[in-house]
C-alpha cells in the first residue's frame, strides 16, 4: 500500500481519552467519532485532516483505556497511516483489527516535522520524507497483517477467507 501526504504531528503519550474522549463513547457512528477526534489536544484536527492523512507520534501512542473507538476515530476521520516511536500494546492490536496502517519508527517521526509531505509504501517499509529528501526503514507489514488492513479490518479480512 503507498500513502502519500502531508503529516500532522504530535508527541508522546497520546493517549485514547485525547484521541476520542470518553464523553463521545455513546456515538452511534463513526462520522460522529471522527467529529470528535482528538478535539481536546488538537481542536483544528477535523479541518487539519481533510488534506493529511498521516498523523505522527512518539513513544506510547494510543496509551491508555483500551477502547477501540479511538483507532475508529482516526480511521473515520480519514487518517490512513499512524507512525509512531511506539505504541501502546492494545492500541496496536485494535488498530490492525479494525484496519488502521500503523508503523513503528522512531527514525522516522524524529526527522518529519509538521506539516511535511511524506511517501511511505508500507510492502517494503519505506519513508520518504519528500520536504527534506531523507528516507527510513522500518519492518514491512507481514503478509497476514497487510491482509487484514487490505481488507479493512480482522472482521472482512475472515469473511474473506484471506484469514482464519
Amino acid at each position: 500500500m503507498n500513502i502519500s501526504s502531508t503529516v500532522i504531528k504530535y508527541g508522546d503519550n497520546v493517549d485514547t481519552d485525547v484521541i476520542i474522549p470518553a464523553r463521545y463513547l455513546n456515538a452511534s457512528d463513526n462520522a460522529s467519532l471522527a467529529q470528535h477526534c482528538m478535539e481536546d489536544l488538537d481542536p483544528d484536527f477535523h479541518k487539519k485532516v481533510e488534506t493529511s492523512k498521516i498523523v505522527t507520534g512518539g513513544q506510547n501512542f494510543g496509551c491508555g483505556s483500551s477502547r477501540e473507538h479511538a483507532p475508529l476515530a482516526l480511521k473515520a476521520s480519514g487518517v490512513q497511516l499512524v507512525i509512531a516511536k511506539s505504541f501502546a500494546r492494545i492500541f496496536f492490536r485494535n488498530s490492525i483489527n479494525i484496519g488502521l496502517a500503523i508503523m513503528e519508527c522512531p527514525e522516522a517521526v524524529d526527522g518529519i516535522k509538521n506539516g511535511d509531505r511524506v511517501e511511505v509504501d508500507t510492502d517494503s517499509g519505506t519513508i520518504v520524507n519528500k520536504t527534506t529528501g531523507k528516507s527510513y526503514k522500518t519492518a514491512p507489514f507481514p503478509d497476514f497483517i497487510a491482509k487484514i488492513i487490505a481488507d479493512g479490518g480482522l472482521i472482512n479480512a475472515i469473511k474473506d477467507g484471506d484469514v482464519k
